[in-house]
């Protein structure tokens, strides 16, 4: 099966469905060869499962089970971010070189893996005259890296059809190797809650003028006075409760002198949250809401002193903060009413899905049987994921991709080298298939 597999996966990362904020940029047509492309790798798919379009690229299969009492949702989707050609691939980026055991190109672990490995999982299950003991819906979007329209809408049409999911599962942690601080073994983190992406921007504004008659804190030394106080001021660290999970789990596998601290960690949440933030960035934005400053804008030219600048500031918000929340502290930390803030995009964390019922158990324990090694625990997924649209459909939302990943291919995400073992690829389609047989009637 692994080669023809990998076969599927590197024919669709070398179509570049690459995501833009402005429409008008996006190539269409690699889109259109995309979803053409799927329906003749996976004829079976396509011929027994319903299909209906979400808008202009996204797919939402329907697969009828024995039931439809507790309905699922699997969920991927095609688009990839853009590439910096001047960063250092050591194959290209949409080359789907076959290299040291491994898919080489954007896209392979971000997220067309994880589409592939879902579709083999339903093309073999059909090729068996496999029925799911409940209905099967395979959401996947077009436009997920831009927080498009595709999954919001995908959402509407389930509405519509009065589906109401036992659980939804999207991409999210991984079965991520060297993740916590001492402990040996992988850890295959679910995500049952996400940050809030919100985007902030910093802005000031003046007379300007001729750079030959500089005065002192003009615009664009005010804003980077606001810059780096934002920089000095970080959010307050704290442990969200499932992050408390997370290390209770993880507890038995860490050092001796670490087990008490992890697994009395409720009793000592203070002491934790500065030991995580301690050990790096990886753990410590477990810990708190994050603020990135990851653009700038002054000056049309080099001689002309900026009437206006601007800084865009991502910010991931930790369950428990809000919008409001992360406003009122970043004007405290800029300390400048000079400096304006404005929301240009808010985005609150995602609710917190439950870890005690049977269809977390269920993921868990698909997880204990493909990579019996892995420590299967919740935690706080760091990014955005098209998963956190389906929260007002259904209590329980998920964020695993079923991969073991290195810290360098984590590293990779939406860098450069990204790649996934062909071993990797064939087991993520094996959990996606056990996850559908293991369904409960």
């Amino acid at each position: 099966m692994s080669a023809t597999l990998t076969e599927k996966l590197r024919t669709l990362v070398r179509i570049p469905t690459i995501s833009y904020a402005d429409p008008t940029a996006v190539d269409t047509e690699a889109f259109d060869l995309f979803v053409a492309t799927l329906a003749e790798l996976f004829p079976l798919l396509h011929g027994h499962l319903a299909l209906t379009r979400i808008g202009q690229h996204g797919l939402l299969f329907h697969w009828p089970g024995a039931s439809d009492e507790r309905p699922v949702v699997l969920m991927a989707h095609l688009d990839v971010v853009p590439v910096d050609e001047s960063a250092p691939w050591q194959h290209p980026a949409f080359g789907a070189v076959l290299a040291d055991g491994a898919v080489w190109g954007r896209g392979t672990l971000d997220d067309k893996g994880s589409l592939v490995a879902i579709c083999e999982a339903v093309e073999t299950l059909l090729a068996d005259g496999f029925t799911p003991a409940q209905d099967v819906w395979l959401s996947f979007g077009a436009d997920e890296e831009v927080s498009g329209t595709c999954a919001p809408a995908a959402v509407v049409e389930l509405e519509r059809r009065g589906v109401l999911p036992w659980f939804v599962l999207d991409e999210g942690g991984a079965v991520a190797a060297d993740a916590f601080p001492g402990v040996a073994a992988p850890l295959a983190v679910v995500g049952v809650t996400e940050k809030g992406t919100t985007n902030l921007e910093l802005r000031t504004e003046g007379r300007g003028g001729h750079s030959s008659m500089p005065s002192r804190m003009d615009t664009t030394a005010r804003l980077a006075r606001a810059i780096l106080r934002l920089e000095r001021s970080p959010f307050p660290a704290r442990v969200p409760a499932p992050t408390l999970e997370m290390l209770r789990r993880v507890a038995p596998h860490a050092p001796a002198a670490l087990r008490p601290l992890l697994a009395h960690a409720h009793k000592a949440p203070p002491l934790l949250a500065r030991a995580l933030v301690a050990a790096g960035p990886e753990t410590a934005a477990m810990t708190r809401t994050t603020a990135a400053v990851t653009t700038l804008q002054g000056s049309p030219a080099l001689n002309v002193i900026a009437s206006t600048a601007r800084a865009g500031v991502n910010v991931r918000v930790l369950v428990g903060d809000t919008v409001a929340s992360v406003v009122e502290h970043v004007r405290a930390a800029v300390h400048d009413d000079s400096v304006t803030v404005e929301v240009l995009e808010a985005g609150e964390a995602s609710p917190v899905s439950p870890t005690d019922d049977d269809a977390f158990r269920l993921v868990t324990a698909t997880i204990e049987e493909v990579f019996p090694d892995a420590i299967a625990t919740p935690y706080v997924m760091m990014g955005a994921t098209d998963a956190r649209f389906f929260t007002a459909l259904c209590p329980r939302v998920y964020r695993y991709t079923p991969f073991r990943m290195s810290r360098p291919q984590r590293a990779s995400l939406h860098s450069f080298d990204e790649h996934l073992r062909v071993d990797d690829l064939a087991d993520g389609a094996r959990w996606y298939r056990r996850l559908v047989e293991g369904l409960p009637a």
